[in-house]
């Protein structure tokens, strides 16, 4: 299995400046109250968010790809009438009715 980056670099700098922001945040709490384990669950996010940035590549953003593949796709004529939803004789001249119920 190949990881390639699925990321870009402006998104992988982002990621690398909120994961040390939100590191070093929760480990100057963890100091203060080593019995909390939010602060722990917070550091290991962060550290996360680091990892993700350096490597470039984001295990949610690849499973969201993914799952976008496999999904079958609809088209786009069947997708949205805007409330004209059994309407057949659009092209003609005749006035439809209209029912807001």
């Amino acid at each position: 299995m190949t990881i390639k980056p699925n990321i870009g670099l402006l998104n992988a700098l982002i990621r690398i400046t909120f994961g040390l922001t939100i590191l070093a945040w929760s480990t100057s709490k963890l100091v203060k109250h080593p019995w909390r384990d939010s602060y722990l669950i917070a550091a290991l996010c962060g550290a996360m968010k680091v990892a993700e940035g350096i490597v470039r590549y984001c295990p949610v953003t690849a499973l969201y790809d993914k799952c976008q593949e496999i999904m079958p796709e609809k088209s786009a004529d069947s997708d949205s009438m805007d409330g004209m939803e059994g309407l057949t004789n659009l092209n003609e001249d005749s006035a439809v009715p209209y029912n807001p119920s």
